[in-house]
């Protein structure tokens, strides 16, 4: 116990970074916040380590644990996938025409962090003070509103990168580029307009984001909008020059169009996010987010494009694993990491919600979990511990593939 408080003592600018509970206290990276927030983090922590992460986890799926810590896909064969692991990059990413300099940053990225070393990534975006208005987003915490604390809530919460804006990381980047990879979102969709559109445009450009030192670039295409194809030629002519300038792409791929809502809304269906998946990695998305999948069938339903009945039959089935699964194919079966977002705040319920999610990108053969207002539409060190929580996910070796 003395060891124990000696590495946590509250006036050191430590914290652990935990790999497995048996190694909880052998990694230590850079920690500057208030001897206060360590004291609290210490506590929180303290508490959870003193039973094993899948009982945690278990408690916190409650009674959809055995549904989704025991299913077994019989859908598509776990053998089939490129699954994520420490030699991700060597035997995957390594044998594709990606130069020396993006492997160099995916590097970074899927070095750093809590899940440094495991093939999986954690990252907190912060996009929606455009996307979603910053009185909207920032107003239950308005210490966000300042980019340094969105920053200091990635590090802190042992994310493998920070997503945001030009302005944002811009406005920190000598202080924090170096400390944590930045992933420049390039392209939004203000709300401001009236009346509202629904249009990604560009707000900077790539060579902006290389000279802040960013380690990545992402962006959004709305498909299935009337905007799309033009999204589409943009989005790639960035990704490949970000490519020549060493730079990773993340593709947020999203649907968007009125008539995706028929007798329920289909724009996260599986067949239909799969499609768009399938899309992004064309245009050489490194990683994709995309929603968790609900549901199937929007191809039948819509009565538009292609499909086939195996895509219902064999390669798909109502467990939301064996949806995500699909996803994960058609990310070129896993060789382009999958990482699902952990959607809106809903309060009380964000833990668990955002645990299960994690439970089913894991078990479904993703890359990890992307999420935002869970976490910084609260006080810090309950974001914190939300972001560690969804890490312990992938941390846990019993969580194995379905």
């Amino acid at each position: 116990m003395c060891h124990l408080m000696r590495l946590f003592d509250p006036c050191d600018s430590v914290f652990v970074h935990r790999r497995t509970v048996a190694s909880d206290l052998n990694c230590i990276c850079n920690w500057t916040v208030s001897c206060s927030f360590h004291w609290r983090v210490f506590l929180t922590f303290f508490r959870r380590v003193s039973k094993p992460m899948n009982e945690t986890i278990s408690e916190l799926l409650g009674t959809a644990a055995a549904e989704l810590l025991q299913h077994e896909c019989k859908t598509i064969d776990r053998k089939r996938l490129h699954v994520p692991g420490p030699d991700y990059l060597e035997r995957v990413v390594c044998g594709s025409d990606r130069n020396q300099r993006v492997i160099n940053n995916l590097a970074r990225l899927f070095g750093h962090g809590r899940l440094a070393g495991t093939g999986y990534v954690s990252i907190l975006p912060v996009d929606q003070g455009i996307e979603h208005s910053a009185g909207a987003s920032f107003a239950p915490n308005p210490d966000y509103f300042d980019p340094e604390n969105i920053v200091r809530l990635a590090m802190e919460g042992g994310c493998n990168a920070v997503a945001s804006t030009f302005g944002v990381l811009g406005a920190v980047s000598r202080k924090y580029a170096h400390r944590i990879p930045f992933l420049v979102k390039i392209n939004h969709n203000e709300l401001l307009s009236y009346p509202n559109s629904y249009d990604q445009i560009l707000f900077g450009s790539v060579q902006r984001a290389f000279d802040m030192g960013a380690a990545a670039v992402g962006a959004t295409i709305y498909f299935g909008s009337e905007q799309s194809r033009r999204q589409i030629v943009e989005v790639a002519a960035a990704f490949e020059r970000a490519h020549e300038l060493g730079m990773a792409t993340v593709l947020w791929c999203y649907l968007r169009n009125s008539a995706f809502k028929k007798d329920k809304d289909y724009h996260a269906s599986a067949d239909l996010t799969g499609q768009a998946n399938h899309l992004g990695v064309t245009i050489q998305a490194d990683i994709i987010k995309q929603k968790l999948p609900v549901g199937n069938g929007g191809f039948n339903a819509i009565e538009f494009g292609k499909t086939s009945p195996l895509v219902y039959e064999k390669l798909t089935s109502d467990h939301p694993i064996d949806l995500c699964r699909y996803q994960v194919a058609n990310c070129y079966m896993g060789r382009v990491g999958l990482i699902n977002s952990g959607g809106a705040s809903s309060g009380a319920s964000d833990l668990a919600e955002a645990v299960k999610t994690a439970v089913i990108n894991k078990r479904a053969g993703g890359t990890g979990l992307i999420s935002g207002r869970k976490a910084f539409q609260r006080p810090m060190a309950e974001g914190v511990e939300l972001l560690h929580r969804i890490q312990d996910v992938y941390l846990d070796p019993s969580i194995t593939l379905a």
